[in-house]
């Protein structure tokens, strides 16, 4: 079977990735759970041969490192591929990213979300497992900028997911290993590029975080991701990402810039027929500005409950929300508990 075949074929049963490893059928990944494609099964041959057609020139040099990042557009749909050796043998996972970028709107995330594209300065954070979706909440948010806004967008990613159409904005999009060196070095010369807005595909050490931070200082919208499962965690991983010396600054530099922290999981609905987001809103203010600078992250649940009416929500109170909405089942609501006796006791 040909990838373009493997692609289309899960595009088809609306999979999320691709599995192809040494020595089992081709498998997809379908409201989280794995099946199988085929009634073959992948030899080294075969693994090799995709990972070559995929690769194309950097072939040689993914064979030197034992590991490729990249995206391409196979059978008119856009995915994310990683290449990567184990026990001598060549595997690929394949990511299925939308033909379009979604609408803010169709997503589930909260409704004022969306005034969070309105504004000019400071770092709004994505954050969530990977195969949260947090990708396609940052497409969505620079796509209503594109469409309502006259900026230059810069992105910095690796790879580029999401190809973006210029409307009122015009973008440069810069992908890590082909348009520059790496994060460190691209983000250096970002700054001197005249950008309005730029978006960092992730956060992945302390050179990027204290970029992005200076980015934001220094009056540019910053959109990026975390690796992290609430807001309050995603505060503890930045500041503790710094030598302790210097955590008391960044705590600072964070009150200052940060805007929001949204903070998602990707749930399978009740009736099977897909899966549903819960998402964590934090909408910074002065009380969660003190908490950051105060180093009283555990507090910041009490405070994004306690601002419900300008929109905010924790996790466990958008997956009860979920629950009492008939969209997930109790297993389920349980299972994406934060705070497992709290939501026992509001829906049981």
């Amino acid at each position: 079977m040909k990838i373009d075949e493997l692609v289309l074929n899960a595009n088809t049963k609306k999979a999320s990735d691709i599995h192809l490893v040494f020595g089992l059928p081709p498998k997809c990944r379908v409201t989280g759970s794995l099946e199988s494609m085929a009634d073959f099964v992948l030899t080294d041959e075969l693994c090799d041969s995709y990972a070559k057609e995929l690769a194309r020139e950097g072939y040689e040099d993914f064979l030197k490192v034992g590991e490729m990042d990249l995206a391409r557009t196979i059978g008119g749909v856009r995915v994310r591929i990683n290449l990567f050796r184990q026990q001598e043998h060549t595997s690929v996972v394949i990511r299925l990213l939308n033909d379009k970028i979604p609408s803010l709107d169709t997503l589930g995330l909260p409704d004022v979300v969306d005034r969070l594209t309105e504004l000019n300065r400071g770092i709004i954070i994505v954050t969530g497992q990977t195969g949260s979706g947090k990708s396609t909440t940052l497409a969505s948010l620079i796509d209503r900028i594109n469409h309502t806004r006259d900026c230059h967008v810069i992105t910095l990613e690796d790879p580029i997911e999401y190809v973006y159409k210029p409307d009122r904005s015009i973008f440069n999009q810069r992908e890590v290993g082909r348009d520059t060196k790496s994060y460190e070095t691209g983000l250096r010369a970002v700054l001197r590029e005249d950008p309005d807005v730029i978006l960092i595909g992730e956060m992945r050490d302390t050179i990027t975080m204290e970029t992005a931070l200076k980015a934001a200082e220094t009056g540019h919208l910053v959109l990026t991701t975390l690796h992290t499962g609430s807001a309050a965690e995603t505060v503890d991983r930045i500041v503790d990402s710094f030598p302790e010396g210097r955590q008391q600054q960044i705590r600072l530099q964070l009150s200052i810039t940060l805007l929001a922290v949204l903070s998602q999981q990707l749930l399978p609905k009740k009736d099977g027929s897909g899966r549903i987001l819960a998402c964590e809103y934090m909408l910074v203010n002065s009380a969660i500005k003190n908490l950051i600078r105060e180093g009283k992250s555990p507090q910041i649940d009490n405070v994004i409950s306690t601002t419900a009416d300008k929109g905010a929500i924790t996790m466990d109170n958008a997956v009860i929300k979920l629950y009492r909405d008939k969209k997930i089942s109790l297993k389920t609501a349980l299972s994406a508990a934060k705070n497992l006796d709290f939501v026992k006791k509001s829906i049981t």
